[in-house]
């Protein structure tokens, strides 16, 4: 049944030719991509074994670069992405040979370049801002929802659907449990990736509503006893709590704190402070931190001390293992497993073991670069009409929350995509004249007018 996987993607090729690449891209990529798990896949002889956003966004990004091509505004950020594909799929063929490499570039093109260039050509471009904000959040808001049932239950409604139709695949990816509750994934693989999005999408979410995005009630409900916008901020808080995931908490504070510069009258001044706290509260806690992760897991006296102490030890053996091949690493899955350690809980030491340390400096100069360009363009800019409308703040708490997430956890699958769709709306922002943010800030509605979404409910 791998074939059903062609028919999302058969859509947005008849709605790219037939409509626009921004209408297949909102109307079926994204949905797609947030709905759909990136576990199946369409197993091809021979031929790299698409998953369904990879498959969707092959006919979108076709017809948006044969229209749109010499309208392309090249800037670092495009080649540290092209860069960071590139130091993946040859470290793979150079592990693993090319059979091992062709499926792997294969992903990187369908899940982190393609991506990454139709966000940063569309959605600022073509004035797609709000529009596609409104979707990505109310399309993990509806994942929330769903996700209750397997929070009760502690088995997915996705693999009890989908995974009927792909038998043998996605079978590791199980519900998990913590303090005797399921932790939530949905369509993402594990609950850690679950959270690290719909963090992503309660940050957004927050944006929207601070804006004034939302329409007071929802239609057809109109006597709900809240607004529609903090139905879905609770909503969204919800899914995130049923996850029960404390490395993407750790990330969502962290990036919610930088975001909230972006709500001070004086931002100057809430930005020094934060830098200030960072050196006076941050560097002890941190000192702190090694002290209490170092004693060893034997020596733990909590399950909270003894996981610190497994993601320290991890560090200490693995960066060795790391340093024999510092610049391709070991390949996808043949680098060597220390005993007792076969879980790399901190996606720059895996990235390093997997792909070398060329591919992790690429990936981190993405995430503190980004976020650096981002505060400095806002602060350039005037003031948003309303407080906490800033999106550069926003997207600045982005990176920062994917940046301190994946230091303790994994990264993969939709996370992956997703980080790269972000990543190309921020770039499309910074790229985007000044005034057209002004006019985005004042009148969202007109964003929509050239494709006809002013109807769309969500």
């Amino acid at each position: 049944m791998g074939f059903i996987i062609a028919i999302p993607a058969l859509i947005a090729a008849w709605m790219s030719l037939r409509e626009s690449p921004a209408r297949a891209f909102l109307n079926v990529y994204v949905p797609v991509l947030l709905l759909l798990p990136e576990y199946y896949r369409w197993v091809i002889p021979a031929l790299p074994d698409p998953t369904f956003s990879e498959a969707a966004i092959l006919p979108v990004a076709w017809v948006f670069f044969s229209r749109e091509a010499r309208n392309w505004k090249f800037s670092l950020l495009d080649l540290l992405i092209v860069l960071f594909a590139l130091a993946v799929g040859v470290s793979q063929y150079v592990n693993a040979g090319y059979g091992d490499a062709q499926n792997l570039m294969f992903d990187m093109i369908g899940t982190i370049v393609l991506p990454y260039a139709v966000a940063k050509g569309l959605i600022e471009p073509k004035g797609l801002r709000v529009v596609f904000a409104r979707r990505f959040v109310f399309l993990l808001f509806v994942v929330s929802l769903i996700n209750v049932y397997e929070f009760k239950m502690g088995i997915t409604p996705w693999s009890l659907t989908i995974g009927r139709l792909f038998p043998g695949q996605g079978e590791g990816w199980v519900t998990t449990f913590r303090y005797g509750f399921a932790r939530t994934a949905g369509p993402y693989g594990h609950a850690i990736l679950a959270g690290l999005i719909l963090i992503l999408g309660f940050r957004i979410q927050r944006w929207l509503e601070w804006s004034g995005y939302w329409e007071p009630r929802f239609q057809g409900l109109p006597d709900l006893p809240l607004p529609k916008a903090r139905i879905i901020t609770l909503g969204l808080l919800a899914g995130i709590l049923m996850t029960l995931v404390r490395g993407p908490w750790t990330g969502g504070i962290a990036g919610a704190i930088l975001t909230a510069t972006g709500l001070a009258r004086n931002r100057k001044r809430a930005l020094l402070l934060m830098v200030a706290g960072i050196v006076l509260i941050g560097v002890p806690l941190f000192s702190a931190f090694l002290s209490y992760a170092s004693v060893g897991r034997a020596n733990a006296k909590t399950d909270s001390q003894e996981t610190a102490a497994y993601r320290y030890e991890l560090i200490m053996k693995y960066w060795d293992i790391v340093m024999e091949r510092p610049q391709l690493g070991w390949g996808l899955t043949t680098w060597p497993k220390v005993g007792g350690m076969p879980s790399i809980d901190n996606y720059y030491l895996l990235l390093a073991l997997m792909h070398g340390l060329f591919a992790d400096t690429v990936l981190i100069l993405i995430i503190l670069i980004m976020p650096f360009r981002l505060i400095r363009h806002d602060m350039q800019q005037p003031p948003p009409a309303r407080r906490g409308g800033s999106l550069g703040f926003t997207l600045a708490g982005v990176f920062i929350v994917f940046g301190v997430t994946i230091a303790t956890v994994y990264m993969g699958m939709t996370a992956v995509p997703v980080f790269a769709i972000l990543a190309g709306w921020a770039e499309g922002y910074l790229l985007t004249a000044p005034q057209t943010h002004a006019v985005l800030r004042t009148a969202p509605a007109l964003a929509s007018r050239p494709f006809s979404f002013r109807r769309v409910v969500v």
